[in-house]
């Protein structure tokens, strides 16, 4: 076989890629052997004997399994952890979430008339001194204070 890194070269500034991506066409190799300028090598591109590679992406098959997985909760035990629990989810954050989800229970309980607006008040202060550890926290303390009834 010929060496064709002369129209390899000229390919790839003709089509403005790099000498990497130029397939020449194996049945075609005489034709590009005999080709010595610019010209020739533009016409063989024309008639599809020098082509262009695609550019090669980069697959992302084992991320999104990866991913798919950590959805599921594998990989996410304590071998796998970096830094403190804090960093992960930070004190602020969870409060939002405990608290948001313990008022809006109460409003509820206010809405349907289970609770009255003094108790309703009452529990909220409380709610938001953190005396509810969570929601599950507060309906056992609303039953054993006889508040609401199961």
């Amino acid at each position: 076989m010929s060496d064709l890194r002369f129209q390899r070269r000229l390919a790839a500034q003709i089509l403005n890629c790099g000498e990497n991506r130029i397939w020449i066409n194996p049945e075609a190799l005489e034709d590009v052997s005999s080709a010595s300028t610019k010209e020739d090598i533009r016409e063989l591109i024309e008639s599809g004997a020098i082509k262009r590679k695609p550019v090669k992406g980069i697959s992302r098959a084992r991320i999104n399994a990866r991913k798919a997985q950590r959805k599921k909760g594998r990989g996410r035990g304590h071998g796998r952890r970096k830094g403190k629990k804090t960093a992960r989810m930070p004190k602020k954050e969870l409060w939002m979430i405990r608290i948001r989800a313990i008022r809006r229970r109460l409003r509820q309980l206010r809405d349907t008339g289970v609770i009255d607006r003094r108790t309703y008040r009452m529990l909220y202060m409380k709610a938001k001194g953190g005396e509810f550890r969570s929601l599950s926290h507060l309906n056992a303390y609303l039953q054993t204070q006889e508040i609401i009834k199961r």
